[in-house]
């Protein structure tokens, strides 16, 4: 891994611990307007640093065996140092092309009205990236689908994934463009997952003064107590609440209410654990992402 001298950002400033950074990918896709416009809406509503992250896969790269490996025995030294040299050019336009990204995105954010904006460029792979950056993450956001899509609105990013189950930290699936969420929905099973949401909503100041509807899909006996005390908790955190028991296939019982309900943002957990349980049954967090059309913000 390698990072850009000029953004490289120590961990602490000045002896103390730096503050945990709302941390935003820029990769040029379609929705890299709407990632830095949710992620300045979160870093305003906390008053937490916003982080942009330009990520070089080693894969962008070609290394020179891979463009030479047909050239034959009788190659000249001059084609070699040739091909060298386009390989060259092109990575340094991969750099300069994602440093005009961030300095368009921080832009961006700072008429937003974010003060704090920092900007970042590494060569890895994403997940890798994230990884060593997690412990200074307090909220990831990122499109549903990078750049290697283009305009397509078909299926999840090729990390996506990879990142959600890498990943311990909350994070932000963007799928549209931008509108600051007026009624949220918390889809809660008692889980623990759903157990780290529904405090994230309770605590967090992104989440004052929104209309949150807490959903549950499935046998009412359940649903009642845990609706119930999971409304206390919201209740006590002054957040207006709208409990719901919902019933059949929780994916489709979920995205229907969104539409029925005018649902701006929601929040669930994450993959479980069980991930030979997730190649069987089919995990209802991809599920959500792929029929959901208002962005989703998932814990583990």
């Amino acid at each position: 891994m390698t990072e850009s001298p000029e953004n490289n950002n120590e961990k602490q400033v000045n002896g103390k611990k730096r503050e945990p950074v709302v941390l935003s990918c820029i990769d040029g896709s379609r929705h890299t307007s709407a990632v830095c416009d949710y992620a300045a809406w979160i870093a305003s509503r906390t008053g937490a640093p916003l982080k942009l992250l330009h990520n070089i896969e080693r894969g962008n790269v070609p290394a020179v065996a891979d463009l030479t490996g047909s050239i034959g025995l009788g190659s000249q030294e001059e084609l070699l140092e040739e091909l060298t040299a386009l390989e060259q050019q092109r990575a340094r336009l991969m750099v300069q092309q994602g440093k005009l990204m961030l300095q368009a995105a921080r832009e961006r954010a700072a008429m937003a009205g974010v003060q704090q904006v920092e900007t970042c460029q590494r060569h890895d792979s994403l997940a890798e990236s994230l990884i060593e950056l997690e412990e200074s993450i307090r909220v990831l956001v990122l499109g549903i689908r990078g750049e290697e899509h283009g305009d397509s609105e078909q299926g999840l990013g090729s990390q996506l994934e990879n990142v959600v189950r890498s990943l311990h930290r909350p994070i932000l699936v963007v799928n549209r463009e931008f509108a600051e969420p007026q009624r949220i929905m918390l889809a809660y099973d008692g889980s623990e997952a759903a157990g780290k949401a529904l405090q994230m909503v309770a605590e967090s100041p992104v989440f004052r003064g929104v209309s949150c509807h807490l959903v549950f899909v499935g046998e009412p006996e359940k649903a009642e107590a845990l609706l119930a005390e999971a409304s206390a908790q919201l209740d006590a955190a002054g957040l207006a609440v709208t409990a719901s028991n919902l019933k059949g296939n929780i994916v489709e019982a979920l995205t229907a209410y969104q539409q029925e309900n005018d649902i701006d943002l929601t929040v669930m957990g994450a993959f479980s654990h069980n991930r030979l349980r997730d190649l069987l049954m089919g995990s209802v967090t991809a599920k959500m992402l792929l029929k959901t059309r208002q962005p989703v913000l998932l814990l583990r």
